[in-house]
Order: structure tokens, then sequence, then C-alpha cells
């Protein structure tokens, strides 16, 4: 394979790789599993308002998860990456890509037919939503659990032995 960053794997793209699905697990979690529901339960809150919030929300949110989509990918073109990790980040990104440029443009047609009155809020769009959603946070705990295995656990303890631990340095004297 081609490397266009780098021939070599870097600690700060490792890194990358540890933390950053990680992170969106957790921005999808915060936002669309715990805010969005919770949103409309509060006094005064109504649909408009709700609405309102919820698009400068999710148009951040989304923003947020491009940003690290791109980092990830520059992540996964350095060496010493597998194909399991590779062809899953792939998925998520492409599962990132679908969920922002087809259907938030389609949910924000719904909303703004809701704020003027034209529909009454139910939608199909907002199950495809929450299933890719859903499809993403599969994939990011898949990215976690690759990671971890590979970056953080000694090749001994993938297979079930237990790690031996230096207790002395041969280069103390």
């Amino acid at each position: 394979m081609v490397h266009v960053l780098g021939s070599q794997d870097s600690k700060l793209a490792a890194g990358a790789r540890l933390v950053l699905p990680a992170l969106w697990l957790g921005l999808i979690v915060g936002i669309s599993l715990i805010e969005a529901p919770l949103k409309f339960q509060a006094p005064g809150i109504t649909i408009p308002l709700g609405l309102g919030i919820g698009r400068l929300v999710f148009t951040a949110m989304n923003w947020v998860e491009i940003v690290i989509a791109v980092i990830l990918l520059w992540a996964i073109l350095k060496d010493g990456v597998g194909t399991p990790f590779r062809a899953v980040t792939s998925g998520v990104i492409g599962v990132l890509i679908l969920k922002v440029a087809f259907v938030r443009p389609l949910l924000n047609q719904r909303t703004d037919a809701v704020l003027a009155g034209v529909d009454d809020g139910g939608s199909m769009m907002h199950l495809l939503y929450i299933a890719a959603d859903g499809l993403l946070i599969v994939g990011l705990i898949a990215l976690i659990v690759i990671g971890v295995r590979k970056w953080v656990m000694p090749s001994g303890a993938e297979r079930g032995s237990v790690p031996s631990v230096a207790t002395h340095d041969s280069r103390e004297p």
C-alpha cells in the first residue's frame, strides 16, 4: 500500500486511533442518546424551540464528527495499521458521509416544514438518522476493541497468557 502521509507509524497516529473512536462514541451517546430525547422534556421547550436547538447542536456535532473522521483517515494511512481497523474505519466514515450528506438535509427539510406549520413532525427520516448513529456506535466500539487489542495489550495477552513484567532494567549498573 502506498502511504501518502509517511511510511512509518507514529505515536500520534496510534494515539489518534485509540482516543478518537472513544471520543466520537462519547459524542454520539451524549448528544443523540441523551441530549436529543431529554431536550423536549424540559419545561418551556416548545417544538419550534426544540427543533431550532436540535438543528444547531446536530450541525455542530456533525462538524466535529467530520474533523474526527478526517484525522482517523490520516491515522489509518500509516504503516502498522491492520486491514480490520482500516476496513471498519472506512465503513464508519462511509456511514458518516451518508448521515451528513443524505439524511441530515432531508431532516432539515422536514424541520423547515414543521416550523412553517406545513407538517406535523412525524418522520421516518429520524429513524434513518437513529439507524446511522446505531451503525456508528457499533463501528466505533469495534474500532476501540481492535485498537486496544493491537496497540495496548501485549502480544502475549492477546492469546490469553499473562505478560511478564520486567522488574530490573538491564541498563542499570
